[in-house]
């Protein structure tokens, strides 16, 4: 049963090491994912479970101990999924989402509750991917989710998707369903207008209202904006 569930943004640069300089422009984000995380904590889950988007090749579980690394974005950075509990980390490594979200669970330095990740191919339709969160709501014991994904990447003419005026109405949306708990509106999301506006939490976010079907949890809007021309929110479901 899903007793709670926190969503994240997940761009790299939520890691202060990537951002460099421009990293106080995220201390809100950040601030709030912290904040997240707590009302994880305070679920006292049997499990948690960090579903994030990935490409085709990335999608799958990945065990408790998978590490991942900041290379590819030019630090020199590695995390690891949960504790490794002295078994040898698997090969594959964790895709990028999952990655900051690993980073956002040691920050918090999350301990006790065993840790899976779940990446989600982005191309994933929205019935399987309601499907998929049916059975992770169904796991016996407390299951915590944590939900990482942005919203649309054409908020503003830097953005990496240039403008695109139906990203703010998107993203607005989003950000409205995913404060109240709203089910029906997250489960209604269309690939290909979320795909034309690059985001990336489409898939994520439906795994979350396939979970919580039966649950009867409330939302709370956290965080809301878009410093980069990305739209990134915060909120939590208890």
């Amino acid at each position: 049963m899903l007793v709670a569930a926190a969503v994240c943004p997940c761009p790299p640069l939520l890691v202060p090491e990537l951002a460099a300089g421009a990293a106080p422009e995220l201390d809100a984000a950040r601030a709030a994912c912290a904040d997240a995380l707590g009302v994880l904590a305070a679920a006292r889950p049997d499990r948690l479970l960090v579903v994030g988007p990935t490409d085709e090749s990335g999608r799958g579980v990945y065990p408790e101990g998978t590490r991942g690394s900041f290379q590819g974005f030019g630090v020199d950075l590695a995390v690891r999924l949960g504790r490794s509990g002295g078994e040898p980390a698997p090969e594959r490594e964790l895709p990028t989402s999952l990655a900051v979200g690993a980073w956002l669970l040691e920050r918090a330095k999350w301990s006790g509750t065993p840790v899976e990740g779940l990446g989600v191919a982005d191309t994933l339709a929205a019935e399987r991917c309601v499907d998929a969160g049916r059975e992770l709501g169904a796991r016996p014991g407390r299951v915590a989710l944590l939900v990482m994904g942005d919203g649309s990447a054409c908020r503003s003419l830097k953005a990496p998707g240039y403008l695109d005026e139906r990203a703010a109405p998107f993203d607005a949306e989003v950000a409205r369903a995913l404060g109240a708990a709203d089910i029906a509106a997250l489960e209604a999301l269309d690939l290909e207008p979320a795909r034309e506006l690059k985001v990336s939490g489409r898939a994520p976010w439906q795994v979350l209202a396939g979970a919580a079907e039966d649950a009867g949890l409330s939302g709370a809007l956290l965080y809301e904006d878009a410093p980069y021309g990305v739209g990134y929110v915060v909120a939590t479901w208890s």
